[in-house]
């Protein structure tokens, strides 16, 4: 069960969909916050959530063609769409903070204190409490169907959160202490934040456009299932695997003894791949099967070796 009770999504199409209401309703909320009280801060923190709708537009048009079945066209399936909605994400994120730090450098030269500070404040604080229920749901559920524009789109609603805190601690200071500049600097702290965010996602999303291989942890998984149920050959080498979205690849050489017969041999690769399949989720996998001369002696070598005539 997640926050206040509420349940995953069945799909994350769905996921995508409530994300892009759930912005709406944020936007509305900071929107009405900055009008209230004038706050350069405040307003600042609504242009950002104009990018999490915008963001969450891309996350649904991502989402619907990553689900898509493999055709004559894509073989491999449509999954990079996601890599390819974080990447648009993260640069109108980067955007977004190049805007807000004009608005601070503005503000700085010309302040003024905000006119209702803490009408904003409440209606901020309710924003930041929507965004961080629901933050937690996309972060939960991307990690779970290991689905990039998910993870990607729950970062940035999360530091949503980290700034709406910052901004309703820093803006109940300026009323107290008469600076007003305070507000163009949480504004510039919005933009370093917001500029930090954009970076991430980015960097996470290129690696993933370029078949970056995954964490240490994934790969030693991988070679436990083979050397678990690989039972019976001799060896498996040259073992490459990337993981795109929800669809892990991999393929690899199983040395198999010289007079194993082509059923048996295949009878290993089914166990192999139902483990993967079990624990990894969607799996494509090829083996490359080889005979004995063939081994490298490196990779996984299954003890005890079978014999050989």
């Amino acid at each position: 069960m997640l926050p206040l009770g509420l349940s995953l999504p069945e799909s994350n199409k769905s996921i995508a969909i409530y994300s892009l209401l759930v912005s709406l309703v944020a936007l509305s909320l900071k929107y009405a916050a900055w009008a209230v009280s004038g706050s350069i801060a405040l307003y600042s923190d609504a242009i950002e959530t104009i990018i999490n709708v915008v963001s969450a537009v891309g996350g649904l048009w991502a989402l619907s063609i990553a689900a898509r079945p493999a055709d004559h066209n894509h073989t491999y399936g449509h999954y990079k769409a996601e890599y390819l909605s974080a990447v648009a994400e993260g640069t109108l994120v980067l955007l977004t903070a190049f805007i807000i730090a004009r608005e601070a450098w503005l503000g700085w030269q010309h302040p003024h204190p905000p006119t209702a500070p803490y009408e904003g404040i409440a209606l901020n604080g309710a924003a930041t409490l929507v965004n961080l229920i629901w933050g937690m749901v996309m972060l939960r559920a991307g990690r779970k169907r290991r689905s990039p524009a998910l993870i990607a789109g729950g970062q940035h609603v999360l530091s949503d959160v980290w700034t709406g805190a910052g901004l309703i601690a820093g803006i109940t200071l300026i009323p107290l202490t008469g600076w007003e500049r305070l507000d163009s600097i949480l504004a510039g702290l919005i933009a370093l934040n917001v500029l930090r965010v954009g970076w991430g996602v980015m960097r996470d999303s290129i690696a993933g456009l370029m078949d970056q291989a995954p964490a240490p942890e994934t790969i030693e998984q991988i070679c436990d299932i083979i050397a678990l149920k690989g039972k019976g050959a001799i060896e498996a080498h040259d073992i490459r695997t990337r993981v795109i979205g929800a669809m892990t690849f991999l393929d690899f050489h199983l040395i198999v003894p010289g007079n194993m017969t082509v059923t048996e041999a295949h009878d290993i690769c089914d166990l192999i791949e139902q483990e993967l399949s079990r624990q990894m989720g969607n799996t494509l996998v090829h083996i490359h099967v080889e005979p004995d001369n063939m081994a490298k002696h490196e990779g996984i070598v299954f003890w005890p070796r079978p014999a050989t005539n």
